[in-house]
């Protein structure tokens, strides 16, 4: 597991997950309940780059089977690149299956011209207001980018509807937590809070039997 001045721990391997997750059960009986019931926790991560935030611009407001087909046909007709994203026609990007919206959002991140190497070792309010600056791109975005393609170990996304239903679930609140309450809740998880989110959407998954995240 490596460490960054800058970036906090961060996650590389399967004994990362481990580690932060007996840390969270430590300070938590009710996460060393979740954790009894999910089992080991996914690792989870995914490459970094242009493709991974405009797939994930893809799958915004669609199913995962739609956001799956588009992403296959977009891979097909090689529209994957900042490059290629600019040179294509309205055509070949409708006819890939992107609305109007996400042509223009396609469009806006390829012209962006993000140095996402640089991205690997920016602070993650760097990494934030990089990606949020993009039309189409919110918090809810990086931050999962964040987590899953930088592997930053300390990053939250408590804008997450599947979070905020498996918190309330978990710590038996009255009702489920909106956006701010949970990231202030989120701060008790802190160095681990990207692992809580990984326990949080598994025990999702248990209780409710369908993916909290794509």
């Amino acid at each position: 597991m490596g460490a960054l001045v800058d970036v906090g721990r961060i996650i590389k391997t399967e004994d990362c997950v481990v580690e932060g997750a007996a840390w969270l059960a430590s300070q938590d009986a009710r996460f060393a309940r979740a954790l009894e019931l999910t089992g080991p926790l996914p690792l989870r991560l995914r490459p970094d780059g242009f493709d991974q935030l405009l797939s994930a611009i893809v799958s915004q407001q669609v199913s995962v089977a739609s956001a799956a087909a588009i992403w296959q046909r977009l891979q097909d007709a090689g529209l994957i690149s900042p490059k290629a994203i600019t040179a294509a026609s309205d055509e070949d990007l409708r006819a890939a299956g992107l609305s109007r919206q996400k042509m223009r959002y396609a469009r806006a991140l390829a012209a962006e011209g993000i140095d996402f190497d640089a991205l690997r070792t920016a602070p993650n309010e760097v990494v934030f207001k990089t990606l949020t600056n993009v039309s189409g791109v919110g918090i809810w975005t990086a931050e999962i980018y964040a987590m899953f393609s930088l592997g930053r170990a300390d990053v939250f996304a408590p804008g997450d509807l599947a979070l905020q239903e498996s918190a309330r679930m978990l710590f038996d609140l009255p009702e489920r937590p909106k956006e701010r309450a949970l990231r202030q809740m989120a701060e008790d998880w802190s160095p681990w809070r990207s692992v809580a989110a990984r326990l949080l959407w598994a025990y999702y998954r248990v209780d409710k039997g369908r993916e909290g995240v794509r």
